[in-house]
């Protein structure tokens, strides 16, 4: 008797806005926090390159924006947690006949964790525009890597649905369900919504880590202004 899994396409992700502590939607940026940090660090860096150098003599903004990005690398600039539901079924069968009256159903509602981060090692100098007339620094960001899910099983709930389960049956669903919620906590977060909030925590996270040490830096107050490559 072979057990045939089937992963149920009507999956759905239930979104619900509330306190991450209850396991609903809990779409967030990054702590405001660590931006701190980050921005103090960088304006040491160009602190130290003003003492040693000095403004009239460095005199490149776009170098020392470079500079700025060079010790970050890789900035997480957003974070979203969601719980996803997913469902799989599993039918025993003789050869080709299923025997339907011995199906088994198991739904998981599960946390999902996504985070979305800027590579900004790649960048360099065509991705920086100086305008020393209106002291306005404009940069051009490269497109927003989305991790993995996380998924956090042990915090998982199973409802399990038919008149007999067998160990193999029960670990075959769950897999099954995994593999259901990766795909739509996928796309989740890549719907265009949350890409838009996470767009807008990235200009501002760079906006946050260049203001400060330009200004450190001997450049005065600086108005940056940030797009992304595929925006006008």
């Amino acid at each position: 008797m072979d057990n045939q899994l089937k992963q149920d396409e009507r999956s759905r992700m239930d979104v619900q806005t509330g306190p991450a502590a209850q396991g609903d939607l809990a779409v967030r940026r990054a702590g405001i926090a660590p931006w701190i940090i980050i921005a103090l660090l960088a304006a040491a860096l160009a602190w130290l390159a003003w003492e040693k150098w000095g403004p009239q003599d460095q005199g490149d903004i776009v170098a020392t924006s470079l500079l700025a990005f060079e010790k970050q690398n890789s900035l997480t600039v957003f974070s979203s947690r969601f719980d996803v539901v997913a469902e799989s079924t599993s039918t025993p069968s003789i050869g080709p006949l299923e025997i339907d009256a011995l199906e088994t159903r198991q739904a998981m509602i599960v946390p999902a964790t996504v985070e979305y981060r800027l590579d900004l090692s790649a960048m360099d100098r065509d991705e920086f525009t100086w305008d020393a007339a209106t002291q306005t620094l404009s940069v051009q960001l490269p497109g927003l890597t989305v991790s993995t899910p996380n998924l956090n099983e042990a915090q998982a709930r199973y409802f399990t649905d038919g008149l007999y389960v067998s160990r193999d049956t029960s670990v075959s669903l769950s897999r099954s369900n995994s593999e259901v919620a990766e795909r739509r906590a996928r796309d989740f977060a890549e719907n265009p919504e949350v890409m838009t909030l996470a767009r807008t925590a990235a200009r501002q996270a760079v906006q946050q880590n260049l203001a400060i040490p330009l200004q450190v830096a001997g450049f005065g107050d600086v108005q940056v202004t940030v797009r992304f490559a595929d925006e006008e």
